[in-house]
């Protein structure tokens, strides 16, 4: 019985060392497939409960992570589980970690305020902050809010703060709100939606949010559904994404009745939507994108779509080297 963790973990080795031509196709430059796959490993070896986690969402996450070229080291981002399934989530670390590299932004820093610690707030043309922590002898006391400020090339400085009641609210609309990241790591998760509000007045806005906040699954929220006509015949207006999470919206936390869903359709739309994308790719990078996303998917499928599809990933990848 013993042993039996063990295979697991030697499975997984075999598993990403035949992925190694994907880690190397998604990784940056500077992070070398050898480095990756010892710290991939190192992260597994270290949580024994993702060695017997569901395998997809398991390799699924490690690819996902490469794209974003974060190691899964704890610091830059980590593994972790989620309803039985592996999940990747990007740290404070890794995010700030992208930032610098844009070569925009000369300082950036994001911090939890205590509410033992000394906190001022000023707004207005000159906005600013002094923030003094608790003496070391003291305990900090309970958190009380976040913030993330920035310093731009140009001298420009970017301040954003956020009060835990607020924090909240974007926790609420998460579908992990109650267990996973937000109940073991909320200090992490707090730190990353100041950051996240903060990142949309920065340069590289648009690039973060495509490369590491829109595809982060813990911060991912439950979507609320196409909203009816009211009587008057005047329709409420579709909630966005980022509305939701900024919560630019009333009763957001009111019981909603969901309409049924064909599940059938909705898997062959998804289906439809993999074949498409993996006839669009246009190199490794992107077709090790495609790939991570069905990655997380294809348990739902029957073996011969699930075989119909790796058929075309690897000729669509033997056409775009």
């Amino acid at each position: 019985m013993a042993s039996q963790p063990n295979n697991h973990v030697a499975v997984i080795r075999q598993n990403l060392t035949a992925m190694a031509p994907q880690f190397q196709a998604a990784l940056p430059s500077h992070i070398t497939v050898e480095k990756f796959t010892r710290v991939a490993m190192t992260a597994i070896q270290n949580n024994p409960d993702l060695a017997t986690a569901d395998r997809n969402s398991l390799f699924g996450s490690i690819v996902r992570l490469a794209q974003d070229g974060l190691l899964p080291d704890g610091r830059e981002a980590a593994i972790v589980l989620f309803a039985g399934k592996a999940q990747a989530m990007p740290m404070i670390g890794g995010i700030l970690k992208k930032i610098r590299q844009s070569g925009d932004v000369s300082y950036v820093s994001a911090q939890i305020v205590y509410s033992n610690d000394h906190f001022e707030w000023t707004l207005g043309f000159d906005e600013a902050i002094t923030h003094r922590p608790a003496p070391l002898d003291e305990e900090p006391g309970e958190p009380v809010a976040a913030y993330a400020v920035a310093v731009l090339k140009d001298g420009s400085r970017l301040l954003e703060v956020m009060r835990k009641s607020e924090i909240e609210k974007v926790r609420n609309v998460s579908r992990a709100k109650g267990n996973g990241p937000w109940v073991q790591w909320w200090g992490e998760m707090a730190r990353k939606t100041v950051m996240r509000r903060l990142s949309k007045r920065l340069p590289m806005s648009t690039d973060l949010e495509d490369e590491i906040f829109s595809r982060d699954e813990t911060l991912a929220h439950v979507e609320r559904p196409e909203l009816a006509v009211i009587d008057g015949g005047q329709a409420e207006q579709p909630v966005s994404r980022l509305d939701a999470l900024e919560h630019h919206i009333e009763g957001v936390e009111e019981e909603i009745t969901l309409p049924a869903v064909d599940e059938e359709a909705l898997k062959q739309t998804k289906l439809q939507h993999v074949r498409d994308s993996i006839e669009a790719a246009k190199n490794e990078k992107g077709l090790a994108a495609v790939e991570a996303d069905w990655m997380s998917v294809r348990a739902g499928y029957e073996d011969a779509t699930v075989e119909e599809i790796a058929g075309l990933i690897a000729g669509r990848r033997d056409q775009v080297k």
